[in-house]
């Protein structure tokens, strides 16, 4: 798959979220009011978030699929992770203000949801894991860090709008029955939800933090590159080799060892060689070679 290809696929996946979250944000919310639902509303306001946070992606595709230039020589990639950043970061916002306006409702006399709350959550939970599935399908396939956490968002939302299915349930059931105390498993589910929210934010971020901070893949990881290094015939010894992550994509860091008796020109050759191989693997957008003279007596090398 072309990298143009690549990119046309995640953009349309983060403007298909964006047009999701919005009608699913729009519909909560007037069903949370209606049906006088504050886990609805807390949900709705989580969508609502997912679309600031699918637009984020949306930036971050559009910023990372940009060619190297003088300022940025290895490339775009890093973008779509710094989107997915800021989009863990308005998560955890989002998250903070659900569990502060659920436990202000604990000290007010609240009355029991109307069904109509529990068929728009029920809507939501099938589309946002549809959702889910295959945007997070489809970032694996991409290896695309923002599509990845953009998922991730789908199915939190996913487990909060099933947390606020439990507790609309419960307070609409004693509402009914007259069971004080199981109305507030609506504000109860609104809670549920912020703490669902902030460990969702606080995992997705971590993670793509760790990738921004110049991460290398582990040695499991680097087999198929040594593999490909080592099968030209010339290379010696690989003396280092650091895939490092940028995005969607890898750079190599690569030292090896060449016959010590090569001319400069014939080591230059065989670095070529090596880069061409290591190019034809899709992930692998540019590879930076040291030729070293083979040291058979294993002396420490630059």
């Amino acid at each position: 798959m072309s990298h143009d290809d690549r990119f046309k696929k995640a953009e349309f996946a983060a403007m298909v979220g964006v047009v999701g979250n919005i009608l699913l944000a729009i519909l909560k919310g007037w069903a949370g009011f209606v049906g006088n639902s504050r886990a609805l509303i807390a949900d709705a306001v989580h969508s609502a978030s997912d679309v600031a946070g699918s637009l984020a992606v949306y930036i971050g595709l559009r910023a990372a699929k940009q060619p190297p230039d003088k300022d940025h020589p290895y490339g775009h990639g890093k973008a779509e992770s710094i989107a997915a950043i800021i989009v863990a970061v308005l998560l955890f916002l989002v998250g903070i203000e659900i569990g502060k306006s659920s436990i202000e409702s604990f000290f007010h006399p609240i009355e029991a949801p109307k069904a109509i709350a529990i068929y728009v959550v029920i809507f939501s939970i099938i589309v946002k894991e549809a959702m889910f599935q295959w945007k997070y399908r489809l970032g694996k396939k991409l290896n695309s860090d923002a599509l990845i956490v953009n998922a991730h968002e789908h199915r939190s939302d996913v487990f909060s709008s099933i947390a606020a299915l439990i507790g609309i349930g419960a307070s609409i059931l004693g509402g009914r029955l007259d069971i004080d105390w199981l109305v507030y498993g609506d504000p109860i589910a609104g809670l549920v939800v912020a703490l669902l929210i902030l460990r969702t934010a606080w995992k997705l971020g971590a993670e793509s933090i760790h990738n921004t901070l110049d991460h290398v893949l582990h040695d499991e990881d680097t087999v198929k590159y040594r593999k490909i290094v080592e099968s030209v015939a010339e290379v010696k010894e690989i003396n280092e080799l650091h895939a490092r992550e940028h995005g969607h994509y890898v750079i190599i860091d690569l030292k090896l060892s060449v016959d010590p008796y090569m001319t400069v020109e014939e080591g230059h050759r065989v670095g070529k060689k090596v880069k061409k191989k290591l190019l034809e693997d899709s992930l692998v957008q540019d590879v930076f070679i040291h030729i070293n003279p083979y040291n058979p007596n294993n002396e420490e090398v630059e």
